[in-house]
């Protein structure tokens, strides 16, 4: 399991996350990771992953305190793929992929295990037929679809995803979101992804943080946290939970709290 204890996170002088505690993060968990912008989601994610020192606090995986482990070590078992991917390389898609399959070996020619699950994931994902095609030729979208197939072929204890969804159309926000839910169960991963579709949170995570300015506000199902009360003391606005014919639950949205009488 993950257990966040305490943290404290900040840039410079510059206080981003103030005693953040978080339990009861589990395998084979996916978990939304909401607040408005500027609330520190970010930069938990690279706290966590160990981009970013932590100034206080602990980060416990399956007993192991990662604050305390060389970067080399936590990227055995942590994953983290931002909101923004390194600029393109020649390489094609298959080949990226199978270098992030390759990561925690050294040299060597790839097996045809390992040849194998690239191609299986890369149809997984539905970009297959993007095999040959170099990276520096994709569109932001397929790019970030070649991010999330390098991220999964690791298949790690702990993926960390900012944001996955922000250049991808609503038939592939779906498929991501109803993949990354069937890989974290079967393969027991704990899955943390940033979103700001509210909606998606509901429809698809089983555990949800809520961040404000660098707080926890609230840790627990997502119905127990997007609530009318929250909606309106994070986000400033006034919006019901209601449920649709299929009996899933959607958030309508009536107006800023400041203008609603």
């Amino acid at each position: 399991m993950l257990q966040l204890s305490h943290l404290r996170v900040a840039y410079g002088d510059k206080t981003i996350i103030e005693d953040l505690s978080a339990s009861d993060l589990n395998p084979g968990q996916l978990i939304a990771l909401l607040g408005p912008n500027g609330s520190g989601k970010s930069t938990l994610l690279k706290a966590v992953a160990g981009l970013i020192p932590v100034r206080k606090g602990s980060v416990v995986l399956d007993g192991r305190d990662l604050t305390r482990a060389s970067f080399e070590a936590r990227a055995e078992h942590v994953v983290y793929l931002p909101q923004t991917l390194p600029a393109a390389t020649h390489l094609r898609v298959f080949e990226s992929v199978l270098v992030a399959a390759n990561a925690s070996r050294l040299g060597g020619r790839a097996t045809e295990a390992e040849i194998e699950r690239v191609n299986e994931v890369l149809e997984r994902i539905g970009i297959a037929h993007l095999a040959l095609r170099s990276l520096g030729h994709l569109s932001g979208g397929q790019r970030q679809l070649v991010g999330l197939a390098q991220a999964l072929i690791r298949r790690p204890r702990l993926l960390l995803l900012d944001e996955p969804l922000s250049a991808l159309d609503l038939n592939f926000q779906f498929h991501v979101m109803d993949l990354l839910r069937q890989e974290t169960q079967q393969h027991q991963m704990i899955t943390i992804v940033v979103l700001h579709d509210l909606n998606v949170a509901l429809r698809h995570t089983d555990r949800t943080l809520l961040l404000r300015s660098g707080n926890l506000v609230a840790n627990g199902a997502p119905l127990d946290v997007i609530t009318p009360e929250s909606l309106a003391s994070v986000y400033g606005v006034c919006a019901r939970v209601e449920h649709c014919s299929r009996g899933r639950p959607l958030i309508m949205l009536d107006g800023l709290v400041q203008s609603v009488h």
